[in-house]
């Protein structure tokens, strides 16, 4: 890989809203009688639920691959060229490597802004820390037995804050990579975040602060 030089930073700021209720998983640390089976992931030093970047750079690149067709039989595209290996990056050999133009932060729950419609009450009636629980029955197509679990989600309606960092280097094409990245964020709002999204979990709504980002040049 040759030498680059970094040109600017573009950062986005903006929030995450919550349409339906969202699970990405965390772990079961300890046994809860009577509650979840499976509970979202929390920061272990406030107990608060978040979403990690890995997550949300993760679901952007999938879903910017598919809807690109750059596919590497279910595996990231390999090929820098490409739209996703522009913006996202290529891992591997030196020859084909090349550095992600994009940082995902984790987006951490808002827990109180009037000016958001977060008011001091918003979680008030939530039956866990911030989280609700949801109970869902299957049912053996052969024995007819209901098998019921229990998922911790974040509520519809909680908003996170959403952070990220693109990275424009010498003779990159900015344009480019600015309407991938808009891709990926109108992606993600017509599909889902997390997990069981065929049932209706992970819609979300997606807000930039300013469109075209706050710019640092270097």
């Amino acid at each position: 890989m040759s030498n680059i030089k970094l040109a600017k930073k573009i950062i986005y700021a903006g929030t995450l809203t919550l349409k339906t209720g969202l699970h990405i998983g965390g772990t079961n640390a300890a046994l809860n009688i009577g509650g979840p089976d499976k509970f979202v992931v929390r920061n272990p030093v406030n107990n608060i639920p978040y979403i990690p970047g890995s997550s949300l750079k993760g679901k952007m690149r999938a879903l910017v691959e598919i809807a690109n067709g750059e596919t590497n039989n279910g595996k990231p595209t390999n090929d820098p060229r490409s739209k996703a290996g522009k913006l996202f990056g290529i891992s591997g050999d030196t020859d084909h490597s090349r550095p992600s133009r994009l940082i995902v932060r984790d987006a951490e729950l808002i827990i109180h802004d009037d000016a958001l419609g977060i008011g001091e009450n918003f979680f008030s009636n939530t039956d866990l820390p911030y989280t609700e629980s949801k109970t869902e029955v299957s049912i053996d197509r052969i024995t007819a037995k209901a098998n019921p679990r229990t998922f911790e989600r974040v509520p519809a309606g909680a908003k996170f804050k959403l952070n990220l960092v693109l990275n424009v280097f010498e003779h990159d094409n900015e344009k480019q990579l600015k309407d991938t990245l808009r891709q990926a964020i109108q992606l993600l709002q017509d599909d889902y975040l997390g997990g069981h999204g065929s049932r209706g979990y992970g819609q979300v709504e997606i807000d930039i602060d300013v469109d075209n980002g706050f710019e640092k040049s270097y």
